[in-house]
């Protein structure tokens, strides 16, 4: 069964373990989110929790989010997302996830939006080659052939710049190697996508057995 939670990325420091290896882990606050509603199959045709995480101020919420938090007696939520392949007994409505749901050790899967960048070209973008740099190349930081003269067009899947970044990214199999009961922390082994303060979403890891 999966086990999920909602936070926020902090940053990333390093941390020693008992026989003094320097150990570099991505620091996640999770505080506490709500159950704000459980799906069924006989009501949504499928079966999933909706977590909430972050207070919205109620004048940024409209009158259905305010209702919808309403049955859970919480306020509105600032991120909210779903997590299906779950023990439905084991939550209700207006409950509250802490991170203990994980203990060090687990192994879980981490999704961010990762940083922007901006218009790039295709060195940066795409990690291509840049052509000589001497006086007569004429070609240094260019894209490169098009393609062939027969299309007499670009075909679709030409690497070429364009805006990068701000894209959905998940790391998988990222261990946990600490987890802070109270401060609502958990130190996950490695890096995760997003900037600092942006939103992840934790979940156990679906390839993690395969990987055994």
């Amino acid at each position: 069964m999966t086990k999920g939670i909602l936070g926020r990325k902090l940053g990333m420091t390093q941390i020693f373990t008992e026989v003094g290896e320097v150990v570099p882990v991505t620091v996640i606050e999770a505080a506490p989110n709500v159950v704000l509603q459980v799906r069924t199959v006989e009501n949504d045709g499928y079966e999933a929790i909706q977590l909430g995480f972050d207070d919205k101020k109620e004048v940024r919420a409209n009158k259905p989010q305010k209702g919808h938090a309403g049955k859970a007696n919480t306020a509105p939520k600032r991120f909210i997302k779903e997590f299906r392949n779950v023990n439905l007994g084991d939550y209700q409505l207006g409950q509250e996830v802490k991170v203990d749901v994980f203990s060090a050790g687990d192994v879980v899967d981490v999704t961010g939006t990762s940083k922007g960048k901006g218009f790039q070209g295709n060195i940066k973008r795409h990690n291509q080659s840049r052509g000589p740099m001497a006086h007569g190349s004429r070609y240094h930081r260019r894209p490169g052939s098009m393609g062939a003269i027969d299309a007499m067009r670009v075909l679709k899947g030409k690497a070429l710049p364009g805006r990068m970044g701000g894209e959905k990214i998940t790391v998988q199999n990222l261990e946990i190697v600490r987890v802070d009961t109270e401060r609502n922390l958990l130190l996950v082994k490695g890096n995760v996508p997003g900037a600092k303060k942006s939103y992840i979403v934790v979940k156990s890891a679906t390839k993690a057995q395969e990987t055994k």
